[in-house]
């Protein structure tokens, strides 16, 4: 593809040569001279000048730059929509392998493409456009939409439903039961039946080793547009907001509650029975105890706001100092206050 059927395909506006031949799309250290890269973070800026990229996604033209550039109004975005142009992944073929178990009571709509040993059970129903890789596997009763996507090792688990365009990756289990015991007399722990289910609705994305549990009664929702990064646990009777983003290692304790636009970023905790409201975004290693209004940005264990946070961990470091002055003050207070009461008795 040339750069200007690439910036016509795009929206964007060219600056420079047209004519360039392009081959695929690559980072900004790596692109070379037939790759196109982008520039999404303008602290990166002073890297454009070094890169042996063909062109350049921007935001705003460059000045003294090699590359041809293409003024974009959201880099990363059509970085992104450029890498679909040069590589698709590849699509099994239509069919059901002989290999894979089709139960009697399953229902599957059109141009299914489904592997070996993968595995529909009993009153399963599925939608059109639907490729399961092999060793999936999906519980009775499952109910699942069009255009949906399950890579090896995924589990649906029963009765649990399932949009249209969800994609799941490896090892991903939906309706695992949740996490409930109640303790008997004798201090052992007695199984809580886990009687609700999971929804997954349209267009979510969840990524390898995350688990969704089913909920006790009722059910654990994840909403439209939601993605999940991998190793992520949504506990029972949780709901995940639309357009939730969430990332690798976090966990929701149960009858957590996410609104819409929220973003928890790596490794946070969060507390059961609590509602985080739309738009706040919670930084990495954050432990959230109790809601969080709309809007808000959070961090720290116990999480507070976070530029307050900024500014006190900045002064950890010089606790020990700031505690050995503090004495000093005192010790000269006390010194001084001692010298007063000396002068009065005089």
């Amino acid at each position: 593809m040339n750069l200007s059927d690439l910036a016509a395909t795009l929206g964007c506006e060219l600056r420079g040569d047209g004519a360039i031949e392009l081959t695929g799309v690559a980072g900004m250290e790596q692109a070379g001279p037939t790759e196109i890269t982008s520039l999404h973070n303008p602290k990166y800026a002073p890297k454009a000048r070094h890169t042996r990229a063909a062109a350049i996604l921007v935001k705003s033209f460059l000045e003294d730059i090699v590359p041809a550039q293409l003024l974009s109004k959201n880099p990363y975005l059509d970085f992104a929509r450029a890498l679909e142009l040069f590589y698709q992944p590849p699509k099994p073929a239509i069919g059901i392998h002989p290999l894979a178990y089709i139960a009697p009571t399953a229902r599957i709509g059109e141009n299914p493409s489904i592997g070996p040993f993968a595995v529909v059970g009993e009153n399963v129903t599925i939608g059109r456009d639907v490729v399961l890789h092999p060793h999936v596997v999906i519980y009775e009763g499952a109910t699942i939409g069009n255009r949906f996507l399950a890579h090896s090792h995924a589990v649906i688990r029963e009765h649990c439903r399932i949009g249209n365009g969800v994609i799941l990756q490896n090892n991903v289990v939906v309706g695992g039961d949740g996490f409930g015991f109640a303790k008997q007399a004798d201090g052992t722990h007695y199984k809580i039946v886990q009687s609700g289910i999971t929804v997954i609705e349209d267009d979510v994305e969840i990524q390898t080793l995350t688990s969704v549990d089913r909920a006790s009664t009722g059910e654990t929702r994840v909403k439209r547009g939601a993605k999940l990064d991998s190793l992520v646990q949504v506990g029972h009777g949780c709901v995940v907001g639309e357009d939730n983003i969430i990332c690798s290692q976090t966990g929701l304790a149960g009858s957590s509650i996410l609104e819409k636009n929220v973003l928890l970023a790596g490794q946070v905790g969060i507390s059961g029975h609590l509602t985080i409201h739309d738009n706040a975004v919670i930084y990495a290693q954050s432990g959230i105890g109790g809601d969080v209004e709309a809007g808000a940005v959070m961090s720290g264990s116990p999480a507070f706001e976070a530029r307050e946070w900024l500014r006190a961990i900045t002064a950890f470091p010089k606790l020990p100092v700031l505690l050995r002055t503090m004495r000093q003050l005192e010790k000269r207070v006390a010194e001084l206050e001692a010298a007063a009461a000396d002068k009065s008795h005089a």
